[in-house]
């Protein structure tokens, strides 16, 4: 199999073309594994749709399948438009919608479009949580020190609602800092997409943050998000690392 490795935000995806749809779960396993295999996030298939740019398939780290993953978004959208010659301005389809990008270099913007089933805030093991769809569903707790943030605690919440775990400090009316446990990697990652902007999201919702803002997860490095008309975007760098061809076991 030929593949391509990219690096998003302290996300890193494999990357390959194929002509069909087909369960890869097990094949997502072998490779994201970071002893025996390639070692990634997540596995990303590109397919050929009839309408538009092209569908994925998209594994997390265990093989577990996910509709939806911001980093993985762009990195798709660089790969399709530097790989594929696919038009910087795109359409394709993911399991949570049709996903709009567009590429100029290697700054890659998406659409996450509307975020869905935003819930009331509520009480739960001493600290408040809110829950929103941007894609995949996330719960977020905003606190005063990213000290805070407890794996353990992390992963009872994750079990409970099935959702990605995130806790967020507001910096200033222009910036937060994020930190997150993601569901199918079951532990913390260097960064995610879909939660920072579901953190973004529901500060601006308290007005707690401007409609532009950047947004720094564990990994350093800052990405933008904004929202028009209630369309959230996310803006950033992708990083095409390497292309090989990979032996199955």
């Amino acid at each position: 199999m030929k593949f391509y490795k990219y690096c998003a935000n302290g996300n890193d995806f494999i990357i390959a073309n194929a002509d069909k749809k087909e369960d890869r779960s097990e094949l997502a396993k072998e490779i994201c594994d970071r002893y025996k295999g390639i070692g990634a996030d997540g596995f990303i298939v590109i397919l050929p749709h009839e309408k538009y740019d092209f569908e994925w398939e998209f594994y997390n780290n265990d093989g577990s399948y996910a509709s939806m993953c911001g980093n993985g978004s762009r990195a798709a959208a660089h790969f399709a438009h530097h790989i594929n010659k696919t038009p910087s301005k795109m359409t394709f389809l993911t399991g949570a919608g049709v996903i709009k990008a567009e590429v100029e270099n290697d700054l890659v913007e998406i659409s996450f479009g509307k975020v869905k089933n935003i819930k009331q805030p509520f009480e739960e093991f001493g600290k408040t949580w809110q829950i929103c769809d941007t894609g995949v569903p996330h719960l977020v707790h905003f606190c005063k020190n990213l000290d805070e943030f407890d794996i353990i605690l992390c992963e009872k919440m994750r079990k409970k609602y099935n959702a990605n775990v995130n806790f967020a400090k507001i910096m200033d009316q222009n910036s937060l800092k994020v930190r997150t446990f993601e569901r199918g990697i079951e532990n913390e990652t260097l960064a995610c997409g879909t939660g920072m902007g579901a953190c973004f999201y529901l500060a601006f919702l308290e007005q707690k943050i401007q409609n532009k803002a950047s947004v720094i997860p564990k990994s350093g490095e800052k990405v933008d998000f904004r929202l028009d008309h209630e369309e959230l975007f996310f803006k950033g760098k992708v990083r095409y690392c390497f292309e090989a061809n990979y032996n199955f076991s």
